[in-house]
């Protein structure tokens, strides 16, 4: 039983490894094409400048909220052709009061913007839901009260857009950290957020078309989302539920990438274990609820491979490290114990022989900590102002510290997930992220 255990440990991490380094490929090859090309970034008249309703669900956002009010009047895109819609959703503070003296002043009196005082529920998808219903642009786009679109931000989505309408129902951007200087943590979030947005999402547009939306910086057709129903209301993670019903039509998600936001990311451990908790039980939720469509021959095959992807990293992936991290401290416990006590027995091996073992978990666990490496120098080498030498010393720690409470957290929220379904209790609590 034990050698089946290590088999599946060891086996699980190199189908890992394979499926990181396929989309790593992936990536690059897309990075090299794009400096190839050149002039990626240069801003030439569309041909035409459809009309896009901002949304922006605010909860108690006193803190952040007028900045992102500022960004998004300096957008690069006609004032004629967006309508803002802020909304202030059941807060305690003063929200609503700074984002309408910021909306007032005078020089934005030719704007459309309103900020709207909400009391009902459903979260963040509620407001989105609400806001839905009385929207008459022909594209919805979201912001986080936190985000802080660059001028080109919506330009470049609408840009992507125009590319193909018929089959992109979404265009998103990407997300940049603003505040990654304060601290070991909010460093380590920005490693991780370069990676998937300069690795992940890259990669896998480029060799499947597969997008993922965000839950800021992105649009998605206003008549499309209706005839879907919306958002989910209550849902943890309502921009990955409704990516998976926008691949259920068969539609895509497309990348922009010179699209660019920055938002405020949690500065505490407290802060950052709440959200990402949130966020790997919204996705858990997900999964369940759309794991069906894996066994089913006529579901769209961007969609298995979503599962595939889900799926084995917050379950398979995650159950292999843990089996290998346990494996591992207890074979070098029982190593040490044996130095003392020749006769200790070493629990873990295959055969009479422990050597076999140890050399295949050290080449496993130098490939791993060597691609976590190159994925993330990748990902700072092909953004501006990232490649530093102190950011490689960080890449190197938050391998040991920060990339190990994913696993922590991921097990935390699964096992909360179960409770609220043995114990029908209401797991749908919206923790608000800390602003700072």
């Amino acid at each position: 039983m034990t050698e089946f255990f290590m088999i599946f440990a060891l086996l699980s991490i190199w189908f890992s490894i394979i499926i990181t380094l396929v989309v790593l490929f992936g990536a690059v090859h897309a990075i090299i094409q794009r400096f190839r090309v050149g002039g990626v970034n240069a801003i030439k008249p569309l041909p035409k400048y459809p009309k896009v309703t901002i949304i922006v669900p605010a909860h108690n956002e006193a803190i952040v909220i007028q900045d992102t009010v500022y960004a998004l009047l300096h957008l690069d895109y006609p004032k004629e052709s967006m309508e803002i819609r802020v909304v202030a959703d059941n807060c305690s503070d003063e929200t609503f009061k700074l984002a309408k003296a910021m909306s007032d002043r005078p020089e934005y009196k030719d704007f459309d913007i309103q900020i709207i005082k909400r009391t009902g529920t459903g979260g963040k998808a509620g407001v989105l839901n609400d806001v839905l219903e009385i929207a008459t642009g022909d594209w919805i786009c979201v912001y986080d009260a936190d985000a802080m679109p660059q001028e080109n931000a919506l330009y470049f989505l609408i840009q992507k857009a125009l590319e193909d309408e018929e089959n992109y129902a979404a265009v998103f951007g990407r997300n940049k950290t603003r505040n990654y200087r304060q601290n070991f943590l909010t460093r380590c979030i920005n490693l991780e957020i370069i990676t998937t947005q300069k690795i992940h999402h890259i990669g896998l547009w480029h060799l499947f078309k597969i997008g993922r939306i965000p839950g800021t910086n992105f649009i998605i057709k206003t008549d499309f989302v209706r005839s879907i129903g919306g958002w989910d209301n209550g849902a943890l993670t309502e921009d990955t539920a409704i990516s998976f019903k926008i691949m259920q039509q068969n539609k895509l998600i497309a990348l922009a990438q010179n699209s660019e936001a920055f938002q405020q990311e949690p500065e505490t451990l407290q802060a950052y274990y709440y959200q990402r908790k949130r966020w790997a039980k919204g996705n858990y939720e997900v999964i369940l609820d759309n794991f069906h469509h894996t066994f089913k021959r006529k579901s769209n095959w961007r969609i298995k491979l979503e599962m595939l992807y889900y799926t084995g990293t917050f379950f398979w992936f995650n159950v292999a490290i843990l089996i290998s991290n346990f494996l591992f401290i207890v074979n070098f416990v029982s190593m040490v114990t044996k130095l003392f006590y020749p006769s200790f027995v070493i629990p873990f091996t295959f055969g009479a022989s422990n050597r076999q073992l140890s050399i295949i978990l050290l080449v496993n666990w130098v490939l791993m900590f060597f691609i976590y490496l190159l994925q993330i120098n990748i990902g700072l080498v092909s953004q501006y102002g990232q490649s530093t030498s102190k950011n490689l010393l960080y890449s190197i720690a938050s391998y040991f510290t920060y990339s190990q409470l994913f696993i922590f957290v991921a097990t935390n929220a699964f096992f909360s997930l179960m409770f609220d379904k043995l114990l029908h209790r209401d797991g749908s609590k919206w923790y608000k992220t800390q602003r700072f």
